[in-house]
């Protein structure tokens, strides 16, 4: 079984996990000479993070231990270090751990990393370093200064703008909040104070955030800003307490650093291609995007509220997106930037993935006659009108549907019949 999902490991926390972060710490030890950690706000970061970072140590890699941060802090503090390792299970419940690995460039392990990570867990080559190699661990304090310090070079501040900010008692509270008020903003916070009970469904959906949006209305905020778990993800509201879908936000970001190539995922809007810019499109997954970025573009990101800035880092970076928003939203109110960009009816859901296989579910697919089909990540059906994506979830044992269409019982249609060929292919195994 593979250790690596579509964003590094996750599970729920028992005694197999902290033994496989254990794992994971001499195998990327042996490999990588220095190893900077750090962790979100999970009850059981501490523990996961001791026992990799014993691990590396053990190995013979040198390790700095950075405390809680988010992803992102923790991607610029990998710039002097080879490698860098993230406790975290991002948008998952509190239950759930994990582990994220990052280059100096802030890009995730690639798949010939994580291959070779994989595949020394598994085959047990693994090893502890003779005695008089083995390495200390030290603090590095340095992480969220630097970070801010990096972002705010970007921008100027003195932005004079109500900021409500949900951090969703995450790792974000440690650098969101004074990042907003360096920049000049007042700040209306909600859970921003680190602790591993998430108030709320962690993900930044619009179904969580409920209280962010009545808030930056109550408050006559200019803006609402939330983050999930480990801060490498960012959603907003706009001034009318009205949340911002990922599709509008990558169109807005892309706008305002002047794209001309930006990369994103298989499920993202048609909107995106019919701004002007020119679109490659990856797997699902902040990795592929980050990966794709690397051979060239100017601005990455995907509609769940990953958003890369290849000329900052090639990590996801939440906080640096909230300097962008709150910079856009100096000079012109928010509600207008989201309402300038072309809109077309798209649903997105779930199902779970028991007895479905995908080779069976595209041939019953079929029957709706695309126009073409792309397998990059999983099966998406091409209309003149619209589109249906069906693919395997990396993080959870569920199938995503998404659909977009140019009229709202269109993509009504769509949709249903994608979820109506699942249950029909999950109905088909059960009779085998």
């Amino acid at each position: 079984m593979g250790l690596f999902g579509t964003s590094g490991i996750r599970r729920v926390v028992d005694k197999n996990l902290i033994q496989l972060a254990l794992r994971v710490g001499l195998a990327v030890g042996t490999v990588y000479g220095s190893v900077v950690v750090g962790s979100d706000t999970r009850t059981s970061s501490d523990a996961m993070k001791h026992a990799l970072i014993s691990g590396l140590l053990a190995a013979g890699s040198r390790s700095g231990d950075a405390g809680v941060i988010p992803t992102p802090t923790l991607a610029f503090a990998t710039k002097e270090f080879d490698a860098g390792a993230m406790i975290t299970a991002s948008h998952n419940p509190p239950e759930y751990n994990g582990i994220k690995l990052l280059n100096p460039d802030g890009s995730a392990f690639d798949s010939c990393q994580r291959q070779q990570i994989e595949e020394m867990i598994l085959d047990d080559f693994l090893s502890v370093a003779l005695w008089d190699k083995i390495k200390s661990s030290s603090i590095y304090g340095r992480a969220v200064e630097r970070h801010i310090e990096h972002i705010l070079r970007d921008f100027p501040g003195r932005l004079k703008l109500k900021v409500v900010l949900d951090c969703g008692c995450g790792a974000a509270s440690m650098v969101t909040p004074y990042l907003l008020r360096k920049l000049g903003c007042e700040v209306v916070a909600l859970n921003c104070y680190p602790s591993g009970f998430f108030p709320h469904a962690i993900e930044p959906t619009e179904s969580n955030l409920g209280d962010l949006m009545r808030a930056t209305r109550e408050f006559s905020a200019d803006l609402g800003i939330a983050h999930d778990g480990d801060g490498d993800r960012m959603m907003a509201v706009d001034d009318k307490g009205r949340f911002i879908p990922g599709d509008k936000l990558l169109a807005l970001f892309a706008r305002e650093v002047g794209a001309k190539e930006v990369v994103t995922t298989i499920d993202a809007s048609m909107t995106i291609d019919e701004m002007g810019f020119s679109v490659a499109r990856t797997r699902v997954g902040d990795t592929y995007v980050s990966e794709e970025l690397k051979r060239g573009g100017d601005f990455g990101g995907e509609p769940s509220g990953c958003w890369v800035f290849p000329k900052s880092s090639l990590c996801p970076d939440g906080i640096y997106a909230v300097a962008r928003l709150v910079t856009m939203a100096s000079r012109q109110k928010l509600s207008q930037l989201v309402d300038s960009v072309p809109h077309y009816p798209l649903l997105r859901g779930n199902i779970s993935s028991e007895g479905v296989e995908m080779s069976k579910l595209e041939r019953q697919l079929m029957a709706m006659e695309p126009l073409s089909v792309s397998n990059i990540d999983g099966v998406k059906l091409n209309f003149e009108d619209g589109w249906l994506l069906i693919r395997a979830s990396g993080t959870e044992s569920k199938v995503r549907v998404t659909a977009e269409a140019k009229g709202e019982a269109r993509v009504r249609q769509l949709y249903d019949n994608g979820i109506r060929a699942i249950k029909e292919c999950m109905e088909a195994s059960k009779e085998e």
